[in-house]
């Protein structure tokens, strides 16, 4: 259920840019989701179907890259990738780690199809 607010600030922070970079369709929506975001995708496109209707971002695809979780041993600086349910350090095995890197969750970029400005005159 929390990503019905999850994809509402999407859709908002989709449609603020838009309109900054001079507005025009939002086709296109890149998001990062980290493995310990505990977002799930099926369940964004489903929100974001709903709530972008009747907004300059209906029909925008939402296109989801996945992140790895990273971790960083405090003990030796080496940064890996864990195992399942292990988080010991893979170079000194080591038990002092912190998470790096797989928690994010954001939206990287937008595509919007160009706006054609009526009464423009091409030069010659």
């Amino acid at each position: 259920m929390h990503e019905l607010p999850i994809t509402q600030s999407l859709l908002d922070l989709a449609i603020k840019h838009a309109e900054e970079a001079g507005g025009g369709k939002i086709t296109d929506l890149y998001l990062v989701v980290g493995k310990l975001a505990s977002v799930v995708d099926e369940s964004v496109q489903f929100y974001w179907d709903i709530i972008s209707e009747d907004t300059t971002a209906e029909g925008a695809k939402l296109h989801f890259r996945h992140t790895p979780l990273k971790i960083e041993c405090l003990d030796c600086g080496a940064v890996f990738e864990p195992e399942e349910f292990s988080y010991t350090c893979n170079t000194c095995s080591g038990f002092r780690v912190r998470v790096v890197g797989g928690d994010e969750f954001h939206l990287e970029a937008i595509d919007l199809e160009q706006v054609e400005v009526s009464g423009a005159e091409s030069g010659s």
